[in-house]
């Protein structure tokens, strides 16, 4: 049998038009917004991750499917509206990637000097310096999560010099930050077990953000990815977890029957076969 011809990215875009095409398109497509798009966009870029992060080629090919079609859906609406389309996409992002790589495509000059270290953060920076108004700060995107934002803005601010020097004096902030939490949690180490008053819990979630924002810059001095880490935290956690209940499980127990004394040690059970394996 004759192979059949695969599919094309102009061929994805007609689909999505015939799928946006009133009357005849499909209506649960013709409902969407941006606005109503957006969540899936973010849940699809961090699944692409997460097959990344597994090392699962035949999955990452998939995720990468559908973190395009966002693409393309985003394209599509915006073209309805007249305000861009796919090809405008595309012409932005190819002129973008040619600029901020003079080493590459630029003069025979620009060639030879070769990539200076931080090149993209500088042409980043001269291009917004040239925008009207512009804040040092001002295009980190909000609706990015936590931890990813406050590397960006830290990244952002130590290119104008406001940045600690080394380590150590991140990790004296951090010790600061830690003091400063336990403090607002005083009287005792057991006060978060009481109800604190509005004005207590919120100075105490300020200096818990205060810490979490300290991590985040340890992450980025370490040239760690915060998220990254954290999602290997979580998946270790999920996996350790799942060792516990299936070993009270052969007990005839559940997690609900068992106590804290019985799980903890479970879980050191699990976490030193771990280190046999």
């Amino acid at each position: 049998m004759p192979t059949q011809a695969k599919k094309t990215l102009t061929e994805l875009i007609d689909i999505m038009a015939a799928l946006r095409t009133p009357v005849t398109g499909c209506p649960w497509d013709l409902a969407q917004t941006f606005q109503t798009i957006a969540p899936y966009t973010i849940e699809e870029a961090y699944e692409v991750a997460d097959a990344i992060e597994r090392g699962d080629m035949v999955d990452l090919r998939e995720e990468l499917g559908d973190l395009l079609l966002q693409v393309v859906y985003h394209a599509r609406m915006a073209e309805e509206q007249g305000a861009f389309n796919f090809a405008d996409v595309v012409e932005a992002i190819a002129e973008k990637m040619l600029r901020r790589h003079p080493h590459v495509f630029g003069s025979a000059a620009e060639r030879a000097a070769g990539a200076a270290p931080g090149f993209w953060e500088r042409i980043k920076g001269e291009e917004k310096a040239q925008e009207p108004g512009s804040g040092v700060l001002d295009d980190v995107p909000v609706a990015l999560p936590g931890l990813t934002r406050a590397v960006k803005l830290q990244m952002k601010a130590a290119t104008v010099g406001f940045d600690w020097p080394s380590l150590q004096e991140v990790f004296d902030k951090l010790k600061e930050e830690l003091g400063e939490l336990e403090a607002a949690l005083a009287p005792g180490p057991h006060a978060a077990d009481r109800q604190a008053a509005p004005a207590e819990q919120a100075a105490i979630a300020e200096e818990l953000g205060d810490l979490l924002f300290v991590v985040a810059n340890l992450a980025r001095h370490l040239k760690i990815e915060p998220e990254t880490v954290l999602r290997s935290a979580n998946a270790k956690f999920e996996r350790r977890f799942a060792g516990i209940e299936r070993k009270l499980a052969r007990l005839g127990k559940t997690p609900q029957g068992s106590d804290l004394a019985e799980m903890d040690r479970l879980w050191d059970e699990v976490k030193a076969e771990e280190g046999k394996a």
